[in-house]
């Protein structure tokens, strides 16, 4: 059996390009940099465990969007398992966006 060694700096640079494809349907900017993703980790054998919240438990995406990661990320050769975690403390307020998110939502 081959050992495939995982550049883990790299994999994750894919995994962030690939999230970053993803967006809240009732917002113009992408989840990461709304601040949706609060920690992302490339283990050992391909394993990456995602913490992300949404910006409301009553988010009308709360089942598809998750999922929807989980499943872009899985998709990335590289990536055997994925464990995504949805969590709610801290709570997700806008302090959490990127400058470029505040800039195309208005909200300096």
């Amino acid at each position: 059996m081959k050992m495939i060694t995982i550049d883990h700096k790299l994999l994750e640079e894919k995994i962030i390009e690939r999230i970053k494809s993803i967006y809240d349907p009732e917002i113009p900017v992408n989840i990461y940099e709304l601040g949706l993703i609060y920690d992302l980790e490339v283990n050992e054998g391909g394993k990456v465990i995602i913490k992300m919240t949404l910006t409301t438990p009553a988010c009308p995406v709360a089942e598809a969007l998750p999922m929807e990661v989980q499943e872009k990320v899985l998709a990335l050769e590289g990536v055997e398992e994925v464990d995504l975690q949805l969590v709610w403390s801290p709570p997700w307020t806008k302090d959490r966006m990127t400058d470029e998110a505040r800039l195309t939502l208005d909200m300096y």
